[in-house]
């Protein structure tokens, strides 16, 4: 229990109180929005930023398990737990952010007229894919299940890895569909009948990224080294989905005839230079140069722009871009908000640890790249001792606690 887990156990507990106190007495004892800015801090970062973030897990096991980039297998599950514990904050925030969260069971039972609803759609896919991945991340506990168990896991399995890919493509561009009928009130700059593509291409060029800072942090906590050769590739397949992105931006502000405006120098104009230039192009020009990828320094700092630059392109969605429809009405995140945020992300980071340092999330051949010195010891080359120099411990399969070691 150190000194950093003490602090995140105490914004949890904070967080956990606040968000009490807010689904009894309501977003407006909890909270500064209004009727002019109804959307704040938690649609933005628990929401909008939360669901885009999540991106790693599914677009891992699209190429992993679709496209057949078997090597990235070392990093899949790591990429798989930080979507799941994503989605979970995520659900939690819509929970938070819903006016009359009692109601929110009825969107799965009644079903007259909210088909053509994006909010409907929302719902049944957000929490779905949920569900679908609390039911894959059951293969983490395969030492642990039954016969019975391991085999209806085993028949359901790939199905559900089909319907795990499907549903994020579904409501990641559903996010922007709920922009599009903005028109008129959110910033050129922004707006766009393309919103849903756009939405889903950062989500999809983001979860290496994501992948590449969940691994590197990781592994400095716990004393590894992250697999820079096999996170290079991930981005660098990444940036080609960047540019792609970057040429439809541009290519849509000339058609929509806004294009004059990126360089006007208003505040607009402004934050959306930083979101492109330090999210898109910067990163795009480190991911697909092999001397700056493999450098573990560049490679953190290229994901950390993209990251950065998704979230900042929500918040100019939200926030920048909605500005001036809001009528001079100002919006500033009470500090309930911002506590329930931090209790959310606190939490998250907790359950990571936990689950990684209980399970076999991470396995040391994670993170060492450097094969064994003799063929004798090849198949136990993990980044740590060769067979012959191991504890007796670790080869019988009991740990020093003499509890039995989860066998992979």
């Amino acid at each position: 229990m150190t000194g950093g887990r003490k602090v995140l156990l105490a914004l949890a507990g904070l967080g956990a109180a606040v968000a009490v106190y807010r689904l009894v007495y309501g977003l407006g004892a909890s909270t500064n929005l209004s009727d002019r800015w109804p959307w704040g801090l938690w649609v933005w970062w628990d929401v909008l930023t939360g669901v885009a973030l999540a991106g790693g897990g599914y677009s891992t096991t699209l190429l992993v398990r679709f496209l057949g980039r078997e090597r990235w297998r070392t990093v899949e599950r790591g990429a798989f737990l930080t979507s799941l514990l994503g989605y979970l904050m995520v659900v939690t925030g819509l929970i938070l952010d819903l006016g009359r969260w009692p109601n929110a069971w009825r969107a799965f039972l009644f079903w007259e007229g909210n088909p053509h609803s994006v909010m409907f759609e929302l719902t049944w896919c957000v929490g779905g894919y949920t569900v679908v991945q609390l039911a894959e991340f059951l293969y983490v506990f395969d030492v642990r299940m039954s016969r019975l168990s391991r085999r209806v896991l085993e028949k359901i399995y790939a199905p559900l890895l089909i319907v795990g890919v499907i549903l994020p493509f579904l409501h990641q561009s559903a996010l922007g569909s709920l922009y599009v009928i903005t028109m008129g009130r959110l910033d050129p700059l922004w707006w766009s009948m393309l919103l849903p593509l756009f939405f889903l291409m950062s989500s999809f060029f983001v979860g290496p990224a994501m992948v590449v800072v969940e691994n590197t942090l990781s592994a400095r906590s716990h004393g590894q080294r992250p697999p820079v050769a096999v996170l290079g590739e991930m981005v660098r397949l990444s940036a080609f989905v960047m540019l792609a992105y970057l040429g439809l931006k541009v290519a849509d502000l000339a058609w929509r005839g806004v294009l004059s405006r990126v360089f006007e120098g208003s505040t607009e104009s402004t934050l959306f230079l930083i979101e492109i230039v330090c999210g898109v192009v910067v990163p795009t020009i480190v991911f697909l140069r092999p001397s700056l990828r493999g450098s573990p320094a560049w490679l953190v700092t290229a994901s950390a722009l993209t990251v950065g630059g998704v979230a900042l392109n929500r918040a100019n969605v939200v926030f920048a871009g909605m500005a001036s429809a809001a009528g001079g009405a100002s919006y500033r995140p009470d500090w309930m908000e911002a506590a329930v945020t931090l209790g959310i992300i606190a939490t998250g980071i907790l359950a990571y640890l936990f689950v990684v340092e209980n399970f076999p999330i991470v396995s040391p051949e994670t993170h060492d790249e450097t094969p064994a010195r003799h063929p004798e010891n090849a198949r136990f080359s993990s980044g740590s001792a060769p067979l012959k120099e191991r504890p007796a411990d670790a080869i019988s399969g009991s740990s020093p606690r003499g509890e039995p070691a989860l066998r992979r």
